[in-house]
């Protein structure tokens, strides 16, 4: 008992002693002795020297990749930003406004951006409002409102004095206690939905002998979704099909071939989840060169940099080398990428799979694809395919060997001279529509062989391009040349309108013929849409019909309201295996859930 009293009366002496007043210096007054309930500060407030040191706040950003409406700049949370975060685009002095280059959306300002995703050392932007297109190496600035915040902030967490806190479990009262303080508005891109939906009506007059009309009614979806309903699933894309048709034309016609090229997608990304996963009709993220399937994909990362998955679905594309309306596909893939686009970018995948007719075994197969990437300056891609194809019973079996290879190398020059070499090679006869050859989304297998070109900008809004070569093919006892030529010219008279002329010759094993066709476009956002393409082509090929046609298709698209939005389509195609006329009419509604938002903040802005 002696013994613990001895104990209490140590320790008692010790807590008196703590809380004893420490008397002052000599020749200076004692305070007073704080009472019991004080809490003596734990922080002392910094010196006027150290007070008055500038916070270090970055307030420009470079653009590094620009991807729709989405901007990924090189400043992320180490630098201050956060979702919700202005960001603006401020015109350059050194450029007037008369060029139409640097166009103001307001005095000073060219567009306004909103951080919608954020990483270490990088983030996500959505364009709410822009005077011209942005593009990479674009420098984009915190406003004077955001900046103004940044300083609050580091004001706040650096001088305020806070009491001596004993223990506790979890966060920093510090930190927390500034974070309360300011506002917390809800992340843009959680479940903001934005698209439109549209019923359609067309009629199909079949010309020449036999000819007929048929009608068809259909939909038109155009969807951006992000976050719905707070997860990560996001729903992009377009998509335009038939739901009840009359006498259906004997061919599909031009329309019809290109709506099947359209891409909607379903998929999940969550940068804090190792899974990643797609289903619609969209291309393997790793993989382009697979084309387009009907399916899906899921994937793993057990890896900052490592991504490994599968995928499956048919083959609807009818832009695709070896098209087949029963055609399927499915396997498995292994990615690696690192880098990043501000300097050096890589991304290699690697994987194999198999191609089905129906459900019969067509061409087994082992593919890899690689891009690398020096900032804009140089890109390197390359796409091959090893397979072993099913041969018919009465030809001879054919051996594995390399089925497809790809190679496209580009280099620029300077901002307005940039240089392009490609080289295709494929080992089996194409499967693709051939009447798409007019509408340019064949190119890149109508020149087989090494081929060389270059895109050059010149005054006044000019852009002109070229793509020469020859063309060679194993099957081919001869070399042919390739070539195409086209010049682009914008704003013209000041109007906005956008034209497009290209003339091509190819010449390959499996194809010969020429095309020309022009273009006239005209977007006001979603206001108004106005394309027009015709065109003319020969195409001469043992493979499929021999046609010597030409077309026309037109498209006007305006707003009805805030609403609604109404569609007019034409289409007609003289010659060949084809002749016929096609209108089609598309009603439909416009929607946005953040538009009374918009329109709120707006009416709020001074």
């Amino acid at each position: 008992m002696s013994r613990r009293k001895s104990s209490l009366l140590f320790f008692g002496s010790l807590l008196c002693a703590a809380l004893a007043p420490v008397s002052a210096s000599p020749g200076e007054p004692q305070s007073a002795s704080p009472s019991a309930t004080q809490v003596a500060p734990a922080a002392v407030s910094p010196s006027p020297d150290a007070a008055n040191l500038p916070a270090s706040i970055r307030t420009a950003f470079h653009v590094r990749y620009v991807s729709g409406t989405s901007i990924y700049i090189d400043g992320g949370r180490t630098s201050g930003l956060a979702e919700g975060t202005k960001l603006v685009l401020k015109q350059n002095p050194s450029q007037p406004a008369k060029a139409g280059e640097d166009k103001a959306l307001e005095p000073g300002v060219i567009a306004r951006l909103t951080v919608v995703s954020v990483a270490s050392t990088s983030a996500v932007c959505q364009v709410d409002a822009t005077a011209r297109e942005i593009t990479a190496d674009d420098v984009v600035t915190l406003p004077d409102d955001e900046v103004e915040k940044m300083v609050e902030r580091n004001t706040l967490g650096n001088t305020r004095k806070y009491p001596m806190v004993v223990t506790f479990s979890e966060g920093d009262p510090l930190d927390e206690d500034v974070r309360e303080a300011l506002p917390r508005p809800p992340l843009p891109e959680i479940n903001q939905i934005r698209g439109r939906i549209g019923f359609d009506m067309s009629f199909i007059t079949e010309l020449g002998q036999g000819g007929a009309t048929s009608s068809e009614y259909g939909m038109a979806v155009r969807m951006d979704a992000t976050r719905l309903f707070g997860t990560h699933w996001n729903l992009a894309g377009f998509w335009r099909g038939s739901l009840q048709r009359g006498s259906t034309p004997s061919q599909p016609t031009l329309q019809d071939l290109i709506n099947r090229t359209y891409l909607m997608s379903l998929t999940y990304i969550n940068l804090r989840s190792q899974w990643t996963a797609g289903v619609g009709r969209l291309f393997l993220p790793w993989a382009s060169s697979l084309e387009t399937i009907d399916g899906g994909y899921m994937g793993r990362q057990f890896s900052s940099n490592t991504v490994t998955g599968l995928f499956a679905g048919s083959t609807p594309d009818p832009t695709s080398w070896d098209f087949n309306p029963k055609g399927k596909i499915g396997g498995l893939f292994v990615n690696m990428h690192g880098g990043d686009y501000n300097s050096l970018h890589y991304s290699s995948t690697a994987g194999m799979g198999v191609n089905l007719i129906g459900w019969a075994v067509n061409r087994p197969f082992a593919f890899t694809e690689n891009t690398f990437s020096f900032k804009r300056y140089f890109s390197l891609f390359h796409s091959m395919q090893i397979d072993r194809p099913t041969a018919n019973p009465s030809t001879p079996a054919v051996s594995v060997g390399l089925g497809q290879s790809l190679l496209s190398v580009r280099v620029q020059v300077n901002p307005r001279v940039t240089l392009d070499m490609t080289d295709t090679y494929f080992r089996d006869v194409p499967t693709y529509d051939p009447t798409l050859v007019g509408t340019g989304l064949l190119d890149k297998y109508l020149f087989q062989g090494l081929n060389g070109g270059a895109r050059i900008l010149f005054p006044l809004h000019f852009t002109g391009y070229f793509t020469v070569g020859r063309s060679s093919d194993s099957s081919d006892p001869k070399s042919s040349l390739n070539t195409l030529f086209g010049v682009t010219k914008s704003n013209i008279w000041k109007t906005g309108l956008l034209v497009d002329a290209r003339y091509s010759k190819f010449d390959s094993a499996f194809a010969a013929g020429t095309y020309s066709s022009v273009s006239v476009t005209r977007d006001l956002g979603e206001t108004f849409r106005l394309n027009l393409q015709g065109g003319k082509y020969a195409y001469n090929s043992t493979l499929a019909a021999s046609s010597n046609s030409f077309f026309v298709n037109a498209l006007i698209d305006t707003n009805l309201g805030a609403k609604y939005f109404v569609e007019n389509a034409f289409t007609t195609q003289r010659g060949g295996t084809q002749q016929y006329n096609q209108w089609t009419t598309t009603l439909g509604y416009r929607f946005n859930n953040r538009s009374s938002q918009r329109s709120l903040q707006r009416a709020n802005t001074p």
